[in-house]
């Protein structure tokens, strides 16, 4: 009789386990399938503006027509710290799910917009007015969705195996990345030049703006992982209580500031660079960058769930030490290297020493900051950073280069890397443990 209860409980318990499991990995689905939809939106506008600037800008240079679409799309990169601090705000005082909602919910409208703006021929200035607005929209929501779907999925996640559940937030970043250049690839293969100009650069927006339905979908059913005692702390998002974690922002703006300016150097620049610098043909740069892209998305679990197993602090270590001795000298050998395959090698070589410090990125910031103020410690702390390094990568890199010293980019890099280095010595040896 005893055996048979025995039996009996272990087979709940299984069952039981088994059915939270499955709950965990549909909350991270859930989570990660927003921020594939934000990046993929975001990356879209980036890609496809060579076919739409003449179409929301007055006829004229073709460069102009690509700074003036350039600058609509740097502004809504300087909407992320706001992104930040507000959806932070809301995650932490009115919920996580909520900010997610609402985040993917204003990505959805900035991408419909979009699809369906009149051109600058058909209503004049508004055109441009109104793709500016509807960029700012996709910058404030991607600024605040890094952070809550940070905290979302290191306060879902299962101890012991918070670094493998929490790399996917990188692999659907980067997955973003990839299916915005695929669908851009698949229509240069159907449709011509003129008709892209014409109407074919609308279809990726309207596919976005369908993503985050899909998106939202998933989301509603999502179990919300703060409780009320966290919610109504009397710091709860507030800018109050995230100074008296100074410390930690402080931190997270250090290391951010090399991850993050790493992380656009080998990937968003680096096709640039391949073709400006090293000499190569444009679609043969977009194949390799393609291939390291695929490479590197698969890294990520892979990488984090090494970081369960090592700490947070000895990936960290690894990824600022390699990246502050490498960076220069792949970089240098990239400049001047003629085949594609050892390009590709290089480049890989650079994405898996990024990977230690991506893959964990978002949950090692959560570790950092108090439940009633995690979303907006991680959001603001990294939206910032971000603007500052990430973002100004490729403007700074091409700057120097025209200037004549691009090999000064380089060292800036580096040096970015070494800070962070000094930063993750401060780390603590034992990863924190996630409090609800």
């Amino acid at each position: 009789m005893v055996e048979t209860t025995l039996v009996i409980d272990n087979k709940e318990n299984a069952d039981l386990a088994a059915q939270d499991k499955k709950k965990r990995i549909f909350a991270i689905v859930g989570a990660s399938s927003g921020n594939l939809v934000e990046w993929f939106d975001f990356y879209v506008y980036s890609f496809c503006s060579i076919y739409f600037a003449a179409s929301f800008f007055p006829a004229g240079n073709s460069t102009t027509q690509l700074l003036q679409t350039a600058g609509v799309f740097a502004a809504g990169f300087f909407m992320r710290p706001i992104g930040g601090w507000l959806f932070g705000y809301i995650a932490d005082r009115h919920g996580r799910k909520n900010s997610m909602l609402i985040s993917v919910c204003m990505m959805c409208a900035g991408s419909l917009a979009i699809a369906c703006l009149p051109t600058y021929e058909a209503i004049g200035s508004w055109a441009p007015a109104l793709l500016l607005i509807a960029r700012l929209f996709q910058g404030l929501s991607v600024g605040g969705e890094y952070g809550t779907s940070a905290t979302y999925m290191s306060e879902v996640a299962v101890k012991g195996k918070r670094g493998f559940y929490a790399s996917f937030q990188y692999v659907t970043l980067i997955g973003g990345q990839l299916l915005a250049l695929l669908v851009l690839v698949g229509l240069q293969q159907i449709l011509s030049t003129e008709e892209l100009k014409a109407w074919g650069w609308r279809i990726p927006f309207a596919l976005g703006a369908a993503l985050a339905v899909v998106a939202l979908f998933l989301r509603r059913s999502l179990n919300e992982t703060s409780n009320e005692k966290t919610r109504s702390h009397k710091d709860a998002g507030s800018l109050k209580g995230l100074w008296k974690n100074r410390k930690a922002f402080l931190m997270v703006l250090g290391f951010t500031a090399g991850g993050s300016l790493s992380f656009y150097t080998f990937t968003t620049y680096m096709q640039k660079y391949l073709v400006n610098t090293t000499g190569l043909d444009a679609k043969l740069a977009s194949v390799i960058m393609t291939a390291a892209l695929f490479i590197y998305m698969l890294l990520q679990p892979l990488i984090g769930a090494l970081s369960d197993k090592i700490g947070r602090r000895s990936s960290m270590l690894i990824f600022t030490s390699l990246a502050t001795l490498l960076t220069v000298p792949i970089l240098f050998i990239l400049k001047s290297v003629t085949s594609p395959y050892a390009a590709f090698g290089l480049i890989v070589l650079a994405l898996f020493i990024v990977s230690f410090y991506t893959s964990i990125s978002g949950l090692l910031k959560a570790e950092m900051f108090p439940a009633e103020v995690r979303a907006l410690g991680v959001g603001l702390s990294y939206a910032v950073a971000n603007a500052m390094f990430g973002g100004s990568a490729e403007y700074v890199a091409l700057s120097l280069k025209s200037f004549g010293v691009e090999h000064a980019f380089f060292w800036y890099v580096s040096a970015m890397c070494l800070l962070a280095l000094f930063v993750s010595l401060k780390l603590h040896r034992k990863d924190k443990e996630i409090e609800l």
